[in-house]
């Protein structure tokens, strides 16, 4: 039987990223970038203004004393999106506003708090020569980069600065790992739909919104599949359905019971089986296999019909990978690390044991409450935690104030304390 580090390192092990497509700017957001990318040209594309004013040539204007008054003729008034026609000279200035472009021959913006000008007499304009340098308030083109140069790196996980950034050079369709599909089947006679009330030996499918909202949360595409019932014909159909997805996730039927039909359907399938189950508590019970069908393939989990179990199988196994497989493997980093038992805690038996915690963030680091669960069976109990205590087995009691390894849903949060 695998420990949990040598389950995870296979599993990853075929968690590589999904081939490149080419992806809408509008739909790229939390995306990796799959190549590098240069600037298709300058920025800015041209000679600008950098505030509202007057543009003139300095180099123009008759030398005069700083103390003294320039009256000035006004050519026209250049607007963002037009072009100038008219070039300011000795006696002359063009009215320009923030963003537009500089006329030829100018390189001074004199802002229009610092002139007198008077909109009912719009011909004329008087600038104090002392307000008058070259090069004040323009920005000129290619000043921010210049055509040719890299301007986002391969790997790159795309933030809203990033969208705009592309949308500023017009890069309006992009190259990108996408987000895995994920299919979500439970198994199981003994399963009726959520919306269904209960009736004697049945129980809710919780498994599958459990499921798909953690498949959110690691921010990959879900596709539901229902439930399957333990027929060998009906599951077939089934898996085959969820096998044109980048992974199958398949909860119950994965045990040593007499209806456990998934690892020979998934067998059947053309499934080849990689491991079958972990020394941890809880999810013992976890498979893993892959199917390559010429380029393409699907990875297949199959997960134990505890939800607790799935759940924290989940988090361990499945959200790592789907991290890689959209090219994000470090992501996982973020929500882990070691934190400070609250209280004493015991575990019994010989495996690592995940145990739903309340982790919060102080400025003393990382602090982990163990929630008072009653073990694989207690779901309800696992809503208050926000991660996992990772305990090993050992002979005497974890106690307060230990450092244990935790693993969260989250990124932790400080503590409203702290």
């Amino acid at each position: 039987m695998l420990t949990v580090d040598e389950a995870l390192r296979n599993i990853l092990a075929h968690g590589s990223p999904l081939p490149a497509r080419p992806c809408r700017l509008t739909n790229a957001a939390g995306r990796v970038l799959a190549a590098s990318l240069s600037t298709p040209h300058d920025s800015p594309p041209f000679d600008k203004a950098m505030m509202d004013g007057f543009a003139v040539c300095s180099r123009a204007l008759l030398p005069t004393d700083s103390d003294s008054v320039l009256t000035l003729r006004v050519l026209e008034t250049i607007t963002a999106g037009t072009v100038p026609t008219q070039s300011p000279g000795s006696d002359s200035a063009c009215r320009i506003m923030t963003g537009a472009p500089l006329p030829d021959g100018a390189d001074c913006v004199v802002p229009i708090e610092q002139v007198r000008f008077d909109d009912t007499a719009p011909t004329v304009v008087d600038i104090p020569a002392e307000c008058i340098t070259a090069e004040r308030h323009v920005l000129r083109q290619s000043a921010t980069v210049a055509s040719g140069t890299r301007l986002l790196e391969k790997g790159t996980v795309l933030r809203p600065q990033h969208i705009a950034v592309l949308a500023e050079f017009g890069l309006s369709e992009i190259p990108v790992v996408p987000a895995p599909s994920v299919a979500v089947l439970a198994t199981g006679d003994e399963l009726i739909p959520v919306q269904e009330p209960l009736f004697p030996g049945r129980i809710r499918n919780s498994n599958e919104p459990m499921l798909t909202a953690q498949i959110r949360r690691a921010e990959a595409d879900p596709c539901p599949l229902g439930i399957a019932r333990d027929d060998p014909g009906h599951l077939k159909e089934r898996i085959e359905t969820g096998l044109a997805c980048d992974v199958l996730l398949l909860s119950g039927g994965v045990s040593a019971g007499t209806r456990d039909l998934v690892p020979q359907q998934l067998q059947a399938a053309g499934v080849e089986e990689v491991f079958h189950k972990v020394q941890m508590k809880p999810g013992k019970p976890l498979w893993f296999g892959v199917r390559s069908d010429g380029d393409r393939r699907c990875l297949v989990v199959g997960l134990p019909g505890n939800p607790v179990s799935s759940m924290v199988c989940f988090e361990v196994f499945v959200r790592p990978l789907l991290d890689s497989l959209a090219g994000r493997p470090e992501r996982t980093d973020t929500r882990s690390g070691t934190a400070r038992l609250t209280k004493d805690l015991s575990v019994r038996g010989n495996r690592t044991t995940f145990y739903p915690s309340v982790v919060i963030r102080s400025a003393d680091g990382l602090s982990a409450t163990p929630v008072d669960w009653g073990g694989s069976a207690d779901l309800i109990s696992t809503a208050q935690a926000t991660g996992l205590c990772r305990l090993e087995p050992r002979d005497d009691t974890y106690r307060a104030g230990d450092m244990v390894p935790v693993l969260c849903w989250d990124p932790p949060e400080p503590s409203s304390a702290s």
